[in-house]
């Protein structure tokens, strides 16, 4: 008897997801912020004033500042490890191959294009022009000389990370004057957007995405600091405030819902849901159980208040340094984490279980 057509493809995907969870990824294509530009915002030379250019930014892994916002490498580095891939590079570097693997996340980036903050009267919070579309069109870009004309069999052989996304556009708001609550009803617009990309790279032939969500702000000591109140009924029980991972727990749960309707959507597709909140906020919950000291006291800083942030005097600046053991702390600079956070997510991601479903599965 034939087979039917519908019975061949559902072997054909059961086969590739067979190959390559037991083998690595021909590449990576990584889209993001802070969270995991390896260099973008420095190819042409940093901006004025940028401290991630300085020391000890990157001291543990590379012995030097990379304009990647930690001690030393981020989760998408460990995962090109983890799948034998050489670290990638930024996008925006000229005449590098990117066959292996590119970077298109940059800092500062959004979710949303800057017609959307001007809309809201924050358009002046956002300096830097790398939302997600132009990301996947520095993608596009790169395909040529990538792939060829051979794009789609390539693609669905890599793994796509996308995110995490959204937490500048959130920056925007709240430093712009918004509450959280107020934020948090640009939410679905926002996890709408991220939707979006992830259609257009399965378009492209994207087989294999992982889309993380955004962290529990409420727990960073940049928001610890800027937002202090006196008031004990703002913070839950392991010190964190209780408004602004609200607002965090809003977008996630918009998300996981969108990652599920793509699941269904295109169920010859592997699409991940990375749990990046849940991780970070169980070793703020839990920090000895993952190897730190502390949890909601920056490592680098000028040593000013209980979380060692100060916007004039942040890591990098004159005054500021790391504290003598980065792996023992979960935040680096007030804002980011450090490369021991990082290397737990990556693995949570890799084999679960703070990734739904885990990349390894």
């Amino acid at each position: 008897m034939a087979s039917s057509p519908l019975l061949v493809a559902l072997v054909m995907v059961s086969a590739c997801f067979l190959a390559v969870s037991g083998q690595k990824f021909n590449a990576i294509y990584s889209f993001g912020d802070s969270m995991s530009d390896t260099g973008n915002l420095c190819v042409n030379g940093p901006p004025a004033g940028l401290t991630l250019t300085q020391p000890p930014y990157g001291e543990t892994f590379f012995g030097r500042a990379t304009c990647r916002c930690s001690d030393g490498r981020l989760v998408v580095d460990f995962l090109a490890e983890k799948f034998g891939l050489p670290l990638l590079k930024p996008s925006k570097q000229g005449g590098a191959n990117f066959k292996q693997g590119a970077n298109m996340a940059i800092i500062g980036a959004t979710a949303m294009g800057s017609s959307f903050f001007q809309s809201l009267g924050v358009g002046d919070k956002i300096w830097n022009n790398g939302p997600l579309d132009s990301q996947i069109q520095w993608f596009q870009n790169l395909l040529p000389s990538v792939c060829g004309s051979s794009c789609k069999t390539y693609l669905s052989k890599s793994l796509f990370v996308l995110g995490e996304l959204g937490g500048n556009d959130y920056n925007a708001q709240l430093f712009g004057g918004y509450t959280p609550e107020q934020a948090a009803g640009q939410s679905p617009t926002i996890v709408d957007a991220i939707g979006a990309g992830a259609e257009k790279l399965i378009g492209l032939g994207a087989m294999y995405v992982v889309i993380p969500g955004v962290l529990p702000v409420g727990c960073f000591p940049i928001y610890l600091t800027l937002y202090q109140t006196s008031n004990a009924g703002d913070y839950d029980q392991y010190g964190c405030l209780k408004r602004f991972n609200a607002l965090s727990a809003r977008h996630n749960s918009l998300l996981q819902s969108k990652v599920s309707s793509l699941q269904s959507k295109y169920p010859y597709a592997k699409i991940m849901y990375a749990d990046f909140y849940s991780h970070v906020f169980d070793m703020v919950k839990s920090p000895t159980s993952y190897g730190f000291s502390t949890n909601l006291r920056a490592c680098c800083g000028a040593g000013g208040g209980k979380y060692n942030y100060q916007n004039g005097a942040r890591c990098g600046m004159s005054g500021a340094s790391a504290c003598g053991n980065p792996s023992s702390s979960l935040s680096w600079d007030g804002i980011h984490l450090t490369e021991a956070a990082y290397k737990k997510i990556a693995d949570g991601w890799v084999n679960g279980p703070y990734c739904h479903p885990a990349i390894l599965s």
